[in-house]
């Protein structure tokens, strides 16, 4: 996304007429330049108040030099931008120019022109850069709010809420437990551009993701000529994520080699790169996220107990989507809208019969599922309404997931009949009879469902 256009107001202070009139006559030969001439230093600092982005300085003024007037410009107002010119081509005094906060330091010779133009437009494109850099960080910023970046309103989803705000206010460590698809990364996000570190980095790492032989290169870095292929110095995670936060995914996955060594930096709060021997401090908040359960892990010996207590701290669970309730019907339109969007498809909803649809279903794909189901609804739609048949179910996901999940027992329940109705075309009487229970209990599971659908 390009930066607005805005005008650049640009001093030119300069006592030689003829210099004054060229450079005024270069500056504004662009039409989005505002030019104001000064013939000394004085004129020039009186005026500071109306906020120059870029000053044309003459080292040698009348009344001050061209490194007093320096001086004084920097201490009204460091981003000013200040070009000096000079008759002279003195190394010494540059640098020192230079030193002090100039820009540029540009002889006055057969290439001032060029080399003015050079100056200004490297100035403006900074600017440019860092303007769109501001306006990427408050988009990001809006967009993981807590109530844009994390649908829903259920029941279920309050004290995940109430504990993301928790761990935003803090620097505690924070420990996110939910099945695959439940939105960790989302929830990690949201943590992050809600807390004081916002503006640092956010520095995703799925542990699960890395071979073995490079985890400790990615985490740590390396120096260069540390093992076959190092050809240079690289800074690994913890260093990239530095004054920010580092997300660890699928901690579960880690070795216990590689367990030894992150609770080491951990409790030391330094690094040693691979091949290097200087620690290296960190600042880095982290932020681990599995699905498995850690406390079992560390049972079952593959875990490190000492580990464990050191990434525990703040602990947030993050439910199955079946669990929540009418987030479905949400969520279901939040990705439709995205997607839509994002692909100038015009504005889409959702019809009832599909609304009732979508909350019979079990999700063992969770909240990336749905995301998925309602993408390919939007391109199998012939008009701008989503329809029961524009529905389509993964059934080997739905299999593949049944019993990894941990439901209530009336959980389980529902989700064998919403599986029995589905792979008998919801004849209610047939799935009653293979499941010998009554026919009013699938119907009051259904009518229970399509109250939270409307």
């Amino acid at each position: 996304m390009a930066a607005q256009t805005q005008n650049t107001r640009i001093f030119v202070v300069e006592d030689d007429p003829i210099y004054q009139r060229m450079i005024k006559y270069l500056m504004e030969f662009n039409p989005d330049h505002e030019v104001h001439v000064f013939s000394t230093g004085q004129e020039c600092l009186q005026q500071l108040d109306k906020q120059p982005n870029i000053i044309s300085l003459d080292y040698s003024l009348p009344d001050m030099t061209g490194e007093e007037v320096l001086r004084k410009i920097k201490a009204a107002n460091q981003d000013i931008h200040v070009l000096i010119l000079s008759g002279q081509q003195d190394i010494a005094t540059a640098v020192k120019l230079l030193k002090n906060g100039a820009f540029d330091y540009i002889t006055k010779d057969s290439e001032t022109k060029d080399r003015l133009l050079n100056a200004i437009r490297h100035i403006k494109d900074q600017k440019n850069l860092k303007e769109e850099v501001n306006m990427l960080r408050e988009e990001l910023e809006i967009k993981y709010e807590f109530g844009n970046s994390v649908i829903g309103n259920s029941s279920v989803m309050q004290p995940v809420f109430r504990m993301m705000k928790k761990a935003a206010q803090s620097n505690i460590t924070v420990s996110l437990y939910g099945a695959t698809g439940t939105g960790k990364e989302v929830v990690a996000k949201s943590i992050h551009f809600n807390s004081p570190r916002q503006k640092g980095p956010f520095i995703p790492v799925n542990m699960g993701a890395i071979p073995r032989e490079l985890v400790e290169s990615e985490l740590f870095g390396h120096e260069k000529g540390a093992f076959t292929g190092a050809i240079a110095r690289k800074k690994g995670h913890f260093e990239l994520a530095n004054g920010g936060t580092l997300f660890l995914d699928e901690v579960a996955e880690m070795d216990l080699s590689t367990q030894t060594k992150l609770l080491r930096a951990l409790q030391e709060r330094e690094i040693i790169r691979v091949g290097g021997e200087k620690p290296i401090p960190f600042d880095t908040r982290i932020i681990i996220a599995t699905h498995k359960d850690l406390g079992a892990e560390v049972r079952k010996g593959r875990f490190r107990e000492d580990l464990y207590y050191r990434l525990l701290g703040l602990n947030i669970k993050l439910p199955l989507l079946m669990e929540r309730g009418n987030d479905i019907l949400l969520l279901a339109q939040a990705f439709l809208d995205r997607f839509t969007t994002q692909n100038g498809m015009g504005k889409m909803s959702i019809a009832k019969s599909a609304k009732n649809k979508l909350m019979e279903y079990s999700y063992p794909g969770n909240v990336r599922e749905i995301k998925a189901i309602m993408e390919l609804a939007a391109v199998l739609a012939n008009d701008q309404i989503i329809h029961e048949e524009d529905i389509q179910f993964n059934s080997i996901q739905r299999e593949a997931g049944f019993l990894t999940q941990e439901l209530t027992l009336e959980g389980y329940k529902n989700l064998i009949i919403k599986s029995f109705l589905d792979k008998y075309n919801d004849d209610v009487m047939l799935v009653a009879k293979k499941l010998d229970i009554g026919k009013s209990t699938i119907y009051r599971m259904l009518k229970e469902e399509r109250v939270q659908a409307n």
